[in-house]
This record gives structure tokens, C-alpha cells and sequence, in this order.
């Protein structure tokens, strides 16, 4: 796959960058140009991705769903880069359990990891974004989030809710050359490798391509989405689904 994006001079922010869609987010920044933060909760699969901090690439291990933990990180991606241009939110858990079996500590954990966690990121970057007078904020919902799935009710609706601060905050920076998009992608990650085999069979036979797609494939719409090119595109969702959610 050739692709050519230039976030030369650029910083961007990505979360869950350990592993998986976060971590072919944060490798495709780099080899377009850009600085990139990548955040996780685990310091050692960090580390073992990314290795030590450089003039290009700094881990910093953050729980995303502690608003006072992101603020201190943002701030120390400022001292490091100047600014942020960019944030991708991509970090997530799952703790499934149908409502009758779902505790109040698995509807937490995945809340703050899902969307309070978006909202942290969110509401620490946009005033560096404000005072440069661009930004690209990015957040990745799901399929789940506006259809639902058995067992899944926290990510539904931390996904769910996801998608209603995307359009929301995209109204209010608008005006300060900030956009602010969604994905819903479908992809074979660390999520996905822990459903049932019968189960993961029939969520792939209702996949028009007939496949989950690689990490990798998905983060070029969010390296699109942060593109100048798609300075006029903001409140959207953009599926990256391989035709699921057709």
C-alpha cells in the first residue's frame, strides 16, 4: 500500500498506541512527517512498540479515563513539541456482560476508558488547537455504538456517546479552524481475537468483503481526516467497515 500524506512540522496526540489501530495510526504519522505522542495505560507495551522518547516519538503511559493523568500529559506533549495538532482518541477496553449480569464497576471501566477518555483528550487539547487556530481531532466509535450488540451495552453506549461529542464539539470549535470526525471501523484487533469462534464466523459472514480488515487499513482515513485536505469535512462519522454497516 503506497500512501502519501506530509504532516511534516505537525504534532499529533494517539491513544491506545500500544497496539493495534492505535499503533498503525501513530506509525503512519510518523512516516508522513509528524511528531507523535503515543499514549497507553501499559508503560512496558510502550515501551516494547515504541522504545525511548526522541526528537520524533514520546510514550507516555496514561490512564485516559484520569482527567487530571491526561491534562498532565498534554501538557507534557506541549513542553516536548510546542503544540498539538492533531489528536486521534483510540484507546478502549471491552468488559462484556449481558444487563442482567453487568456490574457497576465493568459499565465504569468502560465508559471512562471509551468516552470519558475522549472526553479528557478532547477538552485538553482544543485550547492549544484554539490559539494556533487548526486542529484535527479524531475519535473512533463502532458499529456497536449506533446499533447495539447483545452483551455489549457499556461499549454501546460509551460508543454511542462518542459519536454525540464528536458532532457537538464539532459545532462549538467550527469556528476556530478545528475539525472534529469519527470513524467506525472493523478491524482484526486484540478485541476481536477474544470472540468466540462460532460467534466471530457469523460476524464475518455479515461483512460484504467478507473479512475484518488489517490495523493498518484503517489508519489511513484517520490520517485522511486529519489531512489539510479535509479541512471542510467535520462532524462526520466516516464507517470503515469493509460495507457492514450498509
Amino acid at each position: 500500500m503506497t500512501i502519501n500524506f506530509d504532516f511534516t512540522g505537525r504534532t499529533a496526540v494517539v491513544t491506545g498506541a500500544a497496539q493495534g489501530i492505535g499503533a498503525d495510526i501513530a506509525r503512519l504519522f510518523a512516516a508522513s512527517g509528524a511528531r507523535v505522542a503515543v499514549l497507553d495505560l501499559k508503560a512496558d507495551a510502550l515501551e516494547a512498540a515504541w522504545g525511548e522518547r526522541s526528537a520524533t516519538v514520546a510514550p507516555i503511559a496514561v490512564d485516559v479515563s484520569d482527567a487530571e493523568a491526561v491534562s498532565a500529559a498534554i501538557a507534557e506533549v506541549v513542553d516536548w513539541a510546542g503544540g498539538v495538532d492533531i489528536a486521534a482518541n483510540n484507546a478502549g477496553i471491552t468488559r462484556d456482560a449481558v444487563i442482567w449480569k453487568l456490574t457497576s464497576e465493568q459499565w465504569r471501566q468502560v465508559i471512562g476508558v471509551h468516552l470519558d477518555g475522549t472526553f479528557h483528550v478532547t477538552q485538553s487539547v482544543v485550547p492549544h488547537m484554539r490559539s494556533a487556530k487548526r486542529g484535527r481531532i479524531i475519535n473512533v466509535t463502532s458499529y456497536t455504538g449506533m446499533h447495539g450488540n447483545i452483551g455489549q451495552g457499556n461499549y454501546a453506549a460509551a460508543k454511542a456517546g462518542v459519536i454525540g461529542l464528536t458532532k457537538t464539539v464539532a459545532k462549538e470549535v467550527a469556528r476556530f479552524g478545528i475539525t472534529v470526525n469519527a470513524i467506525s471501523p472493523n478491524a482484526a484487533t486484540s478485541m476481536v481475537a477474544g470472540v468466540p469462534e462460532e460467534k466471530l464466523a457469523q460476524l464475518t459472514e455479515a461483512i460484504p468483503q467478507g473479512r475484518f480488515a488489517d490495523p493498518s487499513e484503517i489508519a489511513p482515513a484517520v490520517a485522511f481526516l486529519a489531512s489539510d485536505e479535509a479541512a471542510y469535512i467535520t462532524g462526520t462519522v466516516l464507517a470503515v467497515d469493509g460495507g457492514m454497516s450498509m
